[in-house]
């Protein structure tokens, strides 16, 4: 029904996006460059953010990567591979540091891109120009993480920026033909369903080309704890969740790419919500409430 996808999902999925473009399954490796926050310099970081996260293995980038490689290609018969730097701020440093870290990545065997994940307070002119070399050479992704587009719970979680930076970024971002995928979090403290409606609206209308919807997860020993403890905040039941992803998906432009739609927190670390640890089941149940809607990504799109 949908064309976007490979599986029968009705979303677009990145499986089909890669396969589209390479013809080949493309496998994204995740490393850790040792890189650091601005908001954890700044202050606190954000109240989700565990104090330990992020935090560098000791093993360098293709110690980590060969690691990886190794233990998926078990799994999928691939040959084509995406590093990608997940960990903390991966532009929170001098051109030449990025350099020596994504060279090293660009250079072993068979990797043909970088996904970068970072902050929109992290983009300064020549981070942005370098990135722009390096997009007209290999297969160029920059991750921001928005989360929200409403101030008040932005300030609550301390996001540490503004809305009109994260817009800043987008525009020199897209105006140096650099692909954008933004990060949004659903059932952060206080928010309603509406204002995280209102947060994929606003996306609707912006040039990315791919997002990642996340469910908040409460985790040990972070403010996010502290302020659960304190107020009892609603956390979104499974059937929460996926009711709102599902009205989410409706509104946004079918080529927007659907890089994640769920979450992954540390089974040892979780307190709420429990029902994020079956994963497959709650892909299976967006699934089955988008087909007994006999809904799909887009359709109610608007330009």
């Amino acid at each position: 029904m949908f064309k976007y996808t490979l599986d029968n999902k009705r979303y677009h999925t990145l499986n089909y996006y890669y396969k589209n473009k390479y013809n080949d399954k493309v496998f994204k490796v995740y490393l850790n460059a040792g890189f650091s926050c601005p908001n954890k310099k700044n202050g606190t970081g954000c109240i989700y953010c565990y104090n330990g996260s992020g935090e560098n293995n000791g093993m360098d980038l293709i110690t980590q990567f060969n690691k990886v490689k190794d233990i998926m290609s078990k799994k999928w018969n691939t040959t084509k591979y995406i590093g990608y730097l997940q960990a903390n701020t991966n532009t929170y440093a001098p051109v030449n540091v990025l350099k020596e870290k994504y060279e090293t990545i660009l250079n072993l065997p068979n990797v043909i891109g970088l996904n970068i994940a970072t902050r929109c307070d992290a983009l300064p002119d020549d981070v942005i120009d370098y990135l722009s070399e390096l997009n007209k050479r290999t297969d160029l992704t920059i991750e921001l993480g928005l989360q929200t587009i409403h101030e008040s719970t932005s300030k609550l979680i301390n996001r540490g920026h503004t809305l009109e930076c994260f817009e800043e970024a987008v525009k020199k971002l897209r105006n140096k033909n650099i692909d954008v995928v933004v990060h949004i979090i659903n059932g952060l403290p206080f928010e309603t369903k509406e204002q995280m409606i209102e947060t994929v609206k606003y996306f609707s209308k912006l040039d990315i080309q791919g997002i990642k919807i996340h469910m908040l997860f409460i985790e040990k020993g972070t403010k996010l704890e502290e302020l659960y403890n304190k107020t009892h905040f609603h956390v979104l039941t499974k059937e929460e969740y996926i009711d709102i992803v599902c009205d989410q998906l409706e509104l946004l432009n079918e080529k927007v790419v659907i890089h994640r739609i769920t979450g992954d927190p540390i089974k040892k670390l979780l307190i709420e919500p429990k029902w994020l640890l079956k994963k497959v089941s709650v892909l299976n149940d967006i699934d089955k409430e988008m087909s007994k809607r006999n809904t799909y990504q887009g359709i109610k799109y608007n330009k």
